[in-house]
């Protein structure tokens, strides 16, 4: 079947911000807007088409990213006509705890949506995703979403995102009126005033802009026609003589400047009160790339990893897609979800997992709306969707061709900085607990299980308290298992900080074969974030070939089990210089036992030291509050960084911007209600490693 829309009218495009600026409700709105649903759901009364876990449902955030396709033609608001553009969406979390689910999503996507509060701004999580846009290079629009709420401040949140995230940003539209006078905007490329007419704000229409308005409304569109020409020589031409500029000039001038990220257009409007969201679509299809607009796909061929390869956005070229996403469906089994970069992927086909050297078959192909599918055949250049019958493959493997393998750049993800303890309530709790915790884990790489051998107990570890008590939750209502959990665990790490020397000997005498290892070990710190590396300086033979990688096992073994308090030993090298050997004596078992050894020796001389998590932290908290929120925090070992007023009149508020060990910041949300008669809000998210205080340690070393 040949493509219905050409690859240049397709768009992906992701919908990111803070929690709670609106994503899904202005998903929402797209869906209605281009027809794909007829009634709007609202996130508030547990109906959004795109929250369609039940956790989702019950606590009005998004949890897992949702995709969907939908179809739109600029200012053609009112036409019954299927739309001429497809939309690829991908509605994001904006919780930290589920950040995986952003970086995965903005892996494969072209474009993003950056929505922000107006009330707040620019928030710490807008930050966290700009940047996360910014390391996958991602054009972006924004839309300052809320100017209905009271409070609402348009000037000063365009100005924090001036400030805060990029002084590339440009306003395309202004509000007339905010708070309950929110009634429309203005487009200062048409220089109309547009209002939203009909029970769900469908007729878009342009009039006159009202006298009050036009001063300011010149002023915003001279400062963005000045920007564009300072990105577009012909235009600055123009501008510079006093020349009419056209629209579409205008149009693709700042498309352009958008692609190569040189300008950041802002939209505004209430996705609540349906206003904007139409004028929002018409950007993301002016100015946001279409697959084609984009540079080449590179990776490296994985036959030869220094051989650098490239695929064309075509469908012409070699298959290449990208599996940024696993999930456990209750009726089909494991879904895939996949972006094709380049070439066409067939249903019942054959294709090779260039990370794993395995071919794999393609059961069947779903185009995924949400929670619903609609099957298709084939797969083309720029499709995002879902794949099912992928036996061995996880979240961040190639899809290529047999014949031209490639590997596109891998997905890494944060390391876990929490953990509880898990137990079955019953027998047959047991059984099914391994099974789904295993799927849980398929599904989230920010999500580790791992069993205890001291204890017996399994221990799950994930990026906050919100984090795992979704997963418990999910555990009890897909895979029908009871669980208790024990209390929450920091995920505490050792390193060394001076470099040390140290002998590891196993010798043992028995009746008949001996054992005999005998190593030299040298530990030495490595720059935080570094991880552990092994390396083999053994010169001559003095120990065997075949024992070495006996040693290298014991030595990460010993890792693993940490020797001050029990945690991962991490950032440190350990190097192989020395030992002996028995002709008849030394086996595998003794070399690894001596590893072993060494290891543990040599890091007690090296100034062995505790780390723990520290999160950055946004407490936004009323005025009469901040001599008790700030108490509390330095009673937390916090560390306050900055304080500044948010909002104006009554609506002002206090944000303490500050950090604090993780071990001190369980309950905190409990903690924090009952200080503030519950006026307060705030946001963490990990922030670094660092030591933790000698008066510390040993308390954590007992426990």
């Amino acid at each position: 079947m040949p493509r219905q829309y050409p690859i240049e009218k397709n768009r992906d495009i992701g919908i990111i911000a803070h929690i709670d600026a609106g994503k899904t409700t202005v998903t929402e709105r797209v869906l209605f807007y281009t027809g794909i649903s007829h009634k709007i759901g609202e996130v508030h009364e547990g109906e959004a088409v795109m929250d369609w876990m039940a956790q989702e449902k019950e606590r009005g955030i998004t949890i897992t990213s949702a995709a969907t396709t939908c179809f739109w033609t600029p200012r053609n608001y009112l036409s019954k006509e299927p739309g001429q553009y497809r939309i690829n969406i991908i509605d994001t979390p904006g919780h930290i705890d589920f950040t995986v689910e952003v970086q995965r999503s903005l892996r494969v996507l072209d474009g993003a949506v950056v929505v922000f509060d107006g009330v707040a701004g620019v928030e710490p999580q807008s930050e966290t995703v700009w940047r996360q846009a910014d390391k996958f290079k991602v054009p972006r629009i924004c839309f300052i979403n809320k100017l209905d709420r009271v409070g609402a401040n348009f000037e000063k949140s365009f100005e924090s995102i001036l400030q805060r995230l990029t002084p590339k940003a440009v306003a395309l539209t202004i509000p007339i009126g905010l708070e309950e006078k929110h009634q429309g905007l203005i487009d200062l490329i048409t220089m109309k005033a547009c209002g939203f007419k009909g029970d769900y704000g469908e007729k878009v229409t342009q009039e006159e802009i009202p006298e009050e308005l036009k001063k300011e409304s010149e002023d915003y569109r001279n400062r963005l026609l000045e920007r564009i020409a300072d990105q577009d020589d012909q235009i600055a031409e123009k501008y510079l003589e006093g020349k009419e500029i056209g629209e579409e000039e205008i149009r693709k001038a700042l498309r352009r400047a958008t692609i190569n990220y040189q300008l950041v257009p802002v939209f505004c409007g209430s996705a609540l009160k349906n206003k904007g969201v139409q004028i929002l679509l018409d950007g993301v299809i002016d100015y946001l790339p279409s697959p084609v607009d984009l540079p080449v796909i590179e990776g490296f061929d994985p036959r030869d990893e220094t051989k650098q390869l490239t695929r064309e956005n075509k469908d012409e070229a070699p298959l290449a897609g990208l599996v940024f996403k696993i999930a456990t469906d209750p009726f089909v089994g494991q879904l895939a979800y996949l972006r094709i970069y380049s070439g066409i992927l067939t249903s019942s086909s054959y294709v090779l997992n260039s990370n794993t050297g395995k071919q794999e078959r393609i059961g069947r192909l779903l185009r995924i709306h949400a929670d619903k599918r609609e099957e298709v055949k084939e797969f083309y250049a720029g499709d995002i969707g879902a794949a099912i019958g992928l036996k061995e493959t996880t979240t961040g493997d190639t899809l290529t061709s047999p014949q031209e393998p490639i590997v596109l750049e891998k997905i890494t993800f944060p390391e876990p900085v929490i953990s509880i303890a898990i137990e079955p309530k019953t027998k047959a709790d047991q059984e099914r607990m391994g099974l789904a915790l295993k799927k849980l884990a398929e599904e989230d790489p920010t999500f580790q299980v791992r069993g205890d051998l001291e204890t017996g107990q399994t221990i799950i570890s994930g990026m906050g308290e919100l984090h795992l008590e979704v997963i418990v939750d999910r555990m009890l209502r897909e895979f029908k298992v009871g669980a208790n959990i024990g209390q929450p665990q920091v995920a505490y790490k050792e390193t060394v900080k001076k470099t040390a020397e140290a002998e590891g000997k196993y010798i043992r005498q028995t009746g008949g074969r001996g054992q005999y290892g005998h190593v030299w070990l040298k530990v030495e710190p490595q720059e935080r974030g570094q991880g552990f590396a092994f390396v083999n300086e053994i010169k001559g033979g003095v120990i065997p070939q075949e024992f070495i990688p006996a040693v290298e096992k014991g030595v990460r073994e010993a890792i693993d089990k940490g020797v001050l308090a029990g945690y991962q030993l991490v950032d440190l090298k350990a190097t192989l210089y020395d030992g002996s050997f028995h002709e008849v004596d030394s086996s595998e078992a003794a070399f690894k036992i001596a590893g072993s050894i060494a290891l543990q020796a040599a890091v007690k001389q090296a100034d062995l030291v505790l780390l723990e998590p520290i999160m950055k932290l946004e407490v936004v908290t009323p005025e009469q509050f901040m001599g008790d929120v700030i108490g509390d925090l330095n009673a937390k070992r916090g560390k306050i960084n900055k304080m500044e007023d948010r909002g104006d009149g009554l609506n002002q508020v206090k944000v303490i911007d500050a950090q604090v060990p993780l071990a001190n910041m369980f309950g905190y949300a409990t903690q924090l209600r009952s200080m503030t008669q519950g006026r307060a809000t705030f946001v963490m998210e990990f922030g670094h490693y660092a030591e933790v205080p000698k008066n510390v340690v040993e308390g954590i070393i007992n426990k």
